[in-house]
């Protein structure tokens, strides 16, 4: 991905997020801004792209799904250790995953993950 501006920009809101998840200051942007991380490193790592982030994208995408339904139930955001490693986990990968195509392909598999979202809505997880 040319543009470091873009990728830093990134890179600063998903790393806020997740420290916002750790210190129990989440609400449901930070958790968007996570689960949209986790989804397209999902999508790059069945598109052959650093396929070993999966096994952490099943984990994490678990506990966003708990967090949500937390949420909704006590409107207060939070992960379990589990959870925040395996974002953690996942921000590194995806880290290289993106720096490690160019930014057309990037943006590619952005669009690939919000076409595959909406075609599967029944399984894609909303906070109410």
């Amino acid at each position: 991905m040319a543009d470091i501006t873009s990728l830093n920009h990134l890179r600063l809101g998903e790393v806020r997020s997740l420290e916002a998840m750790k210190t129990g200051q989440a609400g449901v942007q930070e958790w968007q801004i996570l689960v949209d991380m986790m989804n397209i490193a999902e999508m790059m790592g069945r598109n052959g792209i650093g396929p070993e982030v999966l096994d952490h994208c099943e984990v994490a995408n678990e506990a966003l799904y708990r967090a949500a339904k937390r949420y909704e139930a006590t409107k207060r955001m939070g992960l379990t250790g589990e959870g925040l490693k395996a974002l953690a986990d996942i921000m590194e990968y995806h880290d290289l995953q993106r720096t490690s195509v160019s930014r057309s392909k990037y943006e590619q598999m952005i669009e690939k993950t919000t076409n595959y979202l909406k075609g599967h809505g029944k399984h894609v997880t909303h906070i109410e």
